[in-house]
């Protein structure tokens, strides 16, 4: 099960081990729930794509904009800044913390389907890199922000290429109902490019297209990249200029279970190079400067979850068959996936070994409502009792940042751990925290 764990996880003993910390040391210093991120791992997570990017297409490619949506902090924004990347933000919150951090505007990348008038101004006004525009009206209301800012604004314009990516329907974002940037097939890219060029306030720099989240094959890129060209083609054949940019999103896929089977950044990148150099041959195009957008990649397989075993308990199904639920302290307060998405997870005894029989099992949280599951079905020990710890591994992205306070529940800390030393670079909320916006 090695490829669902961070690269400094480890099994000694029977009791797993992060950067040579055990989970009861950890559990302890720490409490539980709480979300643990091998540092190391991401920061050499980061630097691979990166490096995968400058490998395909040359030190004077694009920019490797990490999504911050998958997780983003203070400090996990420092790590992005020290790995030389940008950084995808797509609210004025994330946005926030990306300035808390000292992260250079000049680095970010702005999106978001309904960015407001706010939104659209404060990234004007601090020199964002990019806004990657979702909609007509967000073309009027960038012109007019960098009218009051005396600036021109670089954006792209995300399009929609029309394809059915292999995930679930949630996370899928290309093909045609969906409320993501701007048709091709319908001719609605076309119109948002003329409506750009009515502005002088506003650079066009290029196209974007992201298709959807958690993908194990480049087939739906390689397309996505070609109709996604074609278009820069026929800009350039309407206006007689190349645009210089195309961002051709994220959406690579991470191991969740032993099965998955992801694709490295090298192979990744490097069959989307093949499909880009193809397609700008075929429209006799230069090659673009060629940004890409990794967060679950990164972050994902560098984080687990430790839980602690509450209650467990037998229950007879309708078949006669049995199911034991194992209850936990969090749930879906702290990973709304498996409830949202159907997403599935693997867990393990984290303090000892068993060698109980294993059983049909459930992993539920603690929360009153029977979706809250955070592993619907899954064989673990017969055992497995209260004070037991358990972890779930690959639950970088996602997790804390769709967390919530349902039920009143504090959100977990996070933990980051790198040469056997553990630090809280996110506390744990308290009741404080949860009772703060009352009035």
């Amino acid at each position: 099960m090695a490829n669902v764990w961070s690269a400094n996880a480890n099994f000694k003993d029977g009791q797993l081990a992060l950067c040579g910390i055990p989970a009861q040391q950890l559990a302890a210093e720490f409490g539980t729930p709480t979300f643990f991120l091998d540092e190391k791992d991401f920061r050499d997570r980061a630097a691979a794509w990166s490096r995968a990017l400058n490998d395909s297409f040359g030190k004077d490619a694009g920019t490797v904009y990490y999504a911050g949506k998958a997780f983003i902090c203070v400090e996990v924004a420092r790590w992005v800044e020290q790995a030389g990347i940008g950084l995808d933000v797509c609210t004025g919150g994330e946005l926030a913390v990306a300035l808390a951090a000292k992260f250079p505007p000049s680095k970010i990348q702005v999106h978001g389907n309904n960015k407001s008038v706010a939104e659209i101004t404060r990234a004007v006004e601090i020199g964002v890199a990019t806004i990657v525009v979702d909609s007509l009206f967000e073309i009027e209301r960038i012109a007019a922000a960098a009218k009051k800012a005396g600036k021109v604004q670089a954006v792209l314009l995300r399009l929609t290429p029309g394809i059915e990516a292999h995930t679930h329907e949630s996370i899928a974002t290309a093909h045609e109902d969906v409320k993501f940037g701007f048709s091709i097939a319908s001719g609605a890219a076309w119109e948002a490019v003329l409506a750009v060029r009515k502005h002088s306030e506003i650079e066009l720099r290029g196209f974007h297209g992201h298709i959807g989240s958690q993908i194990l094959s480049m087939d739906a890129f390689e397309v996505a990249a070609d109709r996604l060209i074609a278009l820069l083609g026929q800009y350039r054949d309407e206006f007689g200029a190349e645009l210089p940019e195309l961002d051709l999103g994220g959406g690579y896929g991470i191991s969740y279970l032993p099965t998955d089977e992801p694709l490295s950044p090298s192979v990744a990148i490097g069959a989307l190079a093949v499909a880009v150099h193809a397609a700008c041959k075929k429209y006799n195009l230069g090659v673009p400067k060629i940004s890409i957008e990794p967060g679950r990649a990164i972050v994902g397989p560098a984080m687990f979850t430790l839980y602690e075993v509450g209650t467990t308990k037998n229950v007879v199904l309708e078949s006669g068959a049995t199911r034991n639920y194992v209850s936990v302290d969090g749930g879906m307060s702290d990973n709304i996936r498996t409830s949202l998405y159907g997403a599935e997870y693997i867990a393990v005894i984290a303090n000892r070994t068993s060698t109980s029989e294993s059983r049909s099992s459930r992993v539920v949280g603690k929360h009153c409502e029977t979706g809250d599951i955070v592993i619907r079905n899954i064989d673990l020990p017969g055992d497995i009792s209260p004070g037991d710890l358990l972890a779930v591994p690959a639950t970088g992205a996602y997790g804390r940042s769709m967390a919530s306070n349902y039920n009143h529940v504090a959100r977990p800390p996070v933990v980051a751990v790198i040469d056997g030393k553990a630090r809280v670079i996110l506390r744990r909320e308290s009741e404080a925290d949860l009772l703060g916006l009352d009035v």
